[in-house]
């Protein structure tokens, strides 16, 4: 069963993943998310991926201003198994 820390991790992992193959640290993410009239300090954003909780609006802006790849719902469910398996 998919729980709502399950979703949360997802979250985390999409937008950290994304982070790291763009090389972009939470202060160059908040200076992009500024650029399209959203503001989020560093220290907020790094809170809210880390704990996997955005709104999402806030998780939309994120993938857009880093330019993030599709993703299909395969790649979701990969996810989710590799974190069912981990938590048991």
């Amino acid at each position: 069963m998919t729980t709502q820390k399950n979703w949360r991790s997802v979250v985390e992992r999409i937008v950290k993943a994304q982070m790291s193959v763009r090389g972009v640290k939470y202060q160059q993410l908040s200076e992009r998310l500024a650029h399209i009239g959203v503001t989020q300090s560093a220290d907020n954003l790094r809170n809210k991926v880390n704990k996997g909780i955005m709104g999402a609006d806030l998780l939309l802006q994120i993938l857009m201003v880093l330019n993030a790849r599709p993703m299909d719902m395969q790649e979701l469910q990969e996810i989710l198994t590799d974190l069912e398996d981990e938590h048991g």
